[in-house]
This record gives C-alpha cells, structure tokens and sequence, in this order.
C-alpha cells in the first residue's frame, strides 16, 4: 500500500490559537493522488495539537476559556521555576491532554469528514511561531 508524507507549516499566534487547515490537507491528499485510506495529520511539537472540531467562534472563544480553566498558565509549574526565562508549563501540558495527532479515513480522494468536522491546528504556546506538520497518507 503506498504510503506518502507531506510536510506543512502553518503560521500561528501562541495564545490557544486556533488554525483551520482543513483545506491544506484535503490539497494535499488531492495532490497525493490516492482513492482510499487514511491520513493522519501529526504536530512536530510540545506545545501545539491537531484536532476535530465544528469550527466558529464561540467554539473557538469556548476553547480557549475551557483551557485556560482546565490547565491555567502559572509561573510556580516546575517546568517554569526549572528552566529560567520559560513561561509555558501550562502549553506543554495542554498538548499533553489534547494529543498532537489526528486520523481522518478518505474515501474517493475526499476527506470522509463529518458534516461540521473541521481540522485544527491549536497552539498553545506563548509566543508565535510556525507550526511543522506532517501528514502521512496511506492509501491506494
């Protein structure tokens, strides 16, 4: 079965911020050229996840608050009293929680996407920087 990796990069704003990159995939399954199988959408980093969600704004508002309740940024995390000048203690163990990969099924070279499913890059971090994915498409 062929298997082929594509890599991305997406552009974010640290804060929970919230990048749909659902039409980056579906371009580059499109581009792979394969009918069926699955690709999974995988974060090179700590601090960021890839997840399913329905995708507007008191979604993403809700997100946000739901995070900063679960899991609120701290200075007295040990990673931040460890590691001078680091303020992203609680990043890392978002990312944790929420996973840095996600499997999505294709069928026909389409995405088999629920009708609200979207999928997301979040970025947890403090700062902006540019997200590396990659995504490993296996199929035929």
């Amino acid at each position: 079965m062929p298997v082929k990796s594509v890599p991305l990069q997406v552009k974010m704003n640290g804060g929970t911020h919230i990048e749909n990159i659902t039409a980056m995939v579906q371009q580059a399954l499109s581009r792979a050229g394969l009918r069926s199988g699955i690709v999974t959408v995988f974060a090179k980093h700590t601090t960021a996840s890839v997840l399913i969600i329905e995708d507007e704004p008191g979604i993403r508002a809700d997100t946000k608050t739901m995070w900063d309740r679960l899991v609120p940024a701290d200075p007295n995390w040990q990673h931040n009293t460890r590691n001078p000048g680091e303020d992203n203690a609680h990043s890392h163990l978002r990312a944790q929680m929420q996973g840095v990969s996600q499997t999505i099924p294709f069928t026909d070279g389409q995405l088999t996407l629920g009708t609200w499913q979207q999928v997301v890059v979040v970025d947890f971090d403090t700062r902006s920087r540019t997200r590396d994915l990659i995504l490993q498409i296996v199929g035929e």
